[in-house]
């Protein structure tokens, strides 16, 4: 099969030839025509998903429809990979959760290849209000490698990351356990002093996760622990670009001083794509979506309940938001991730990668994405009609 496109990060035209599954050549087309064509880059990832369309992969039962039908959803908006996230809860449910996504991965359906890994949000996470966010408190806990074990043998190994408070007892040792197994150590949720974020780095933390959200409502001015991670060049940041999560002017900030360590996320949940109205949700009990597509605990309008929105919306936000070329804006969605979970086949383009793709038009006066097609290992699993 083959693509004709320009690439985002050149501009140059090209044509993309695979054979199977792999890129098996790319040629440049010199002085040709581009108006019409569609951009090309990388098929996008995504680090953080708990559902969308109306799949929910935090549910009390899911099911291997409900996972393809995430992994639909986040074809028709450009996602090529992606990270299903289970989060805070009886471990019975978490436990569940696990083996569901294990499960269709083994199963080899449909585009199994895009689930990239698993990111285990929780339970280790801090229980103070604002800082837990939408998880539920009386499911955190301290880690527990014992208990890490039997989550990562139900997930069949594909824990890929963890996110955890490390104000936690035991945290650093934890981290220690995970980085030598090949998991990635993510910070988040937490109210850690300097030290603590100190330590775990230094044990071989490596994220933060949705820097700025899963934070206190109000907080000292300095110092504080969104700025301590901030400052951290040794951490990788996650950023919901969503317009609600991070105010403009924060994001173009964070992105600013995290230069090419921004990395973007959806945290979708979902509600990504439903109407407007009140529901009731694992992540957050009652949860209401507004008009503008702000998902936050209907109880507290300040804590948000995850996202709504997904990444071809993220990346039009963070090139009308930031300072960001289009071209950055998608280097945080494809190569920056690739490298900071340690999947350097994925991410860029060029002979002999996997032929994951994602093909799309973008309005420079409206900010506004359209997808034409999503292509998985050679595979075009969503195409516009």
């Amino acid at each position: 099969m083959q693509w004709t496109g320009k690439l985002t990060d050149s501009g140059d035209t090209v044509v993309i030839e695979s054979d199977g599954s792999v890129i098996s050549a790319i040629h440049k087309l010199e002085g040709a025509e581009s108006a019409g064509l569609p951009w090309i880059s990388p098929g996008w990832i995504d680090l953080q998903v708990n559902g969308c369309g109306g799949y929910d992969l935090n549910a009390e039962h899911i099911s291997p429809d409900d996972v393809e039908g995430v992994t639909r959803t986040l074809h028709r908006h450009g996602v090529a990979m992606y990270l299903p996230t289970v989060i805070t809860g009886h471990i019975d449910r978490m436990r569940r959760g696990l083996q569901t996504i294990a499960a269709y991965c083994r199963s080899k359906q449909f585009a199994h290849e895009s689930v990239a890994g698993i990111h285990l949000e929780g339970p280790y996470l801090s229980g103070l209000p604002g800082s837990r966010g939408a998880h539920p408190e009386q499911f955190m806990c301290d880690p527990d490698w014992d208990q890490f074990m039997k989550l990562q043998e139900a997930a069949d190994g594909l824990i890929a990351m963890v996110t955890l408070a490390p104000e936690r007892d035991g945290a650093v040792p934890f981290i220690e356990k995970l980085v030598a197994n090949g998991i990635v150590a993510a910070i988040g949720h937490t109210a850690a002093s300097s030290d603590q974020i100190e330590r775990a780095v230094a044990a071989g933390a490596t994220f933060s996760t949705h820097l700025g959200n899963g934070s206190q409502t109000m907080l000292p001015r300095h110092p504080n622990y969104i700025w301590h991670q901030l400052a951290e060049d040794r951490l990788w940041a996650t950023l919901i670009p969503d317009g609600h999560h991070l105010e403009p002017p924060v994001l173009k900030t964070m992105v600013r001083a995290k230069r090419d360590k921004a990395i973007f996320v959806s945290d979708c949940t979902r509600f990504a794509g439903m109407p407007p109205g009140r529901y009731e949700s694992p992540i957050g009990g009652l949860v209401e979506l507004t008009m503008e597509g702000r998902l936050h605990m209907a109880e507290n309008p300040e804590i948000f309940a995850g996202s709504a929105l997904l990444l071809d919306i993220g990346i039009g936000n963070a090139v009308r938001y930031t300072d960001m070329t289009l071209a950055e804006a998608v280097q945080a969605v494809t190569l920056r991730p690739a490298q900071a979970i340690g999947r350097e086949n994925l991410g860029t383009l060029a002979v002999g990668k996997p032929a994951t793709m994602t093909l799309f038009d973008y309005s420079e006066a409206s900010g506004l994405i359209a997808i034409r097609e999503t292509v998985v290992a050679g595979c075009v699993v969503y195409r516009a009609k």
